[in-house]
């Protein structure tokens, strides 16, 4: 079997179910674990090199309101690969290029190829979403999903703890959703702004102190713990709280495996502990 995976976090399923060998294609974004990287590039970001964060969101919006695409399908590359499934999402324009553009491609390229789509808002549909991935290949997902089960079952509280502020963007701040704001509860934590299984919104920097958080962590979309340790450190944050980077991609943004490592590290963080994949800032 030949697949293409438009999703990072797809790419990570495939190789934790013991199919990377089977994939072919991969995304700009692909780079967990290491050999996905050796992996041929069928889509590519739109949007310049360099940008802050500003400047991003700034983009994005004017983007995604002219109804241009943030992603670049390179049809060529697709054709060459000649996959027999092709993994893409239907959750957000910002995160992969958007099933309807990938339909049309593989039909105007004569493509067969089976088009599995994500959708997932919350950890439940995560693992569902790992359950449909392996479907689709021939995997049996069950030893891996139910090691995720047995994990995050430990991870069950009964008292809230601190209350936590999880920041998925930064300028402008945003809130967070879907998954985000359940694992900060598995982790411990009181979960003060945003809402599980809802899109992440965009806030303002009053709100981030109304909600009196005493535990920050920024964990910016797109962003490895290097580079969000660095946008951290200049934001305008309340000066009594704990302030904390984390490796986005690899722990928080990307619906897979790799998510339950990060409600492991947001436990040690508000267990006065310091983790892997985590700075703090102050």
């Amino acid at each position: 079997m030949r697949i293409v995976s438009l999703l990072p976090s797809a790419t990570e399923i495939c190789f934790a179910l013991g199919a990377g060998d089977e994939v072919v294609g991969v995304t700009f974004e692909c780079d967990y674990p290491a050999a996905a990287r050796g992996r041929r590039i069928v889509s590519t970001t739109a949007l310049p090199e360099g940008l802050t964060p500003g400047e991003i969101d700034a983009v994005v919006r004017r983007k995604v309101a002219a109804g241009e695409d943030l992603y670049h399908l390179d049809a060529g590359v697709l054709r060459e690969l000649a996959p027999d499934v092709v993994i893409t999402q239907d959750l957000c324009a910002v995160c992969a290029i958007e099933v309807t553009d990938v339909e049309e491609a593989l039909s105007y390229l004569g493509c067969r190829a089976e088009v599995v789509t994500t959708d997932p808002h919350n950890l439940d549909e995560v693992l569902t979403s790992i359950e449909t991935v392996a479907k689709a290949i021939g995997r049996d997902s069950t030893p891996l999903v139910e090691e995720l089960r047995d994990r995050l079952k430990q991870h069950q509280h009964l008292v809230a703890g601190p209350r936590v502020a999880l920041l998925e963007w930064t300028d402008p701040p945003f809130a967070p959703g879907h998954w985000l704001p359940e694992m900060v509860e598995l982790a411990g934590g009181t979960n003060v702004l945003g809402t599980a299984g809802q899109r992440s919104v965009s806030i303002t920097w009053d709100d981030v102190r109304a909600a009196r958080p005493e535990v920050i962590v920024s964990a910016p979309c797109g962003f490895d713990l290097e580079g969000a340790a660095k946008l951290t450190a200049e934001l305008p944050l309340p000066a009594d709280a704990q302030v904390w980077a984390v490796d986005a991609n690899g722990y928080f943004a990307r619906p897979g495996p790799r998510l339950v490592d990060g409600i492991d590290v947001l436990a040690a963080i508000l267990q006065g502990e310091a983790p892997d994949h985590a700075i703090r800032v102050r």
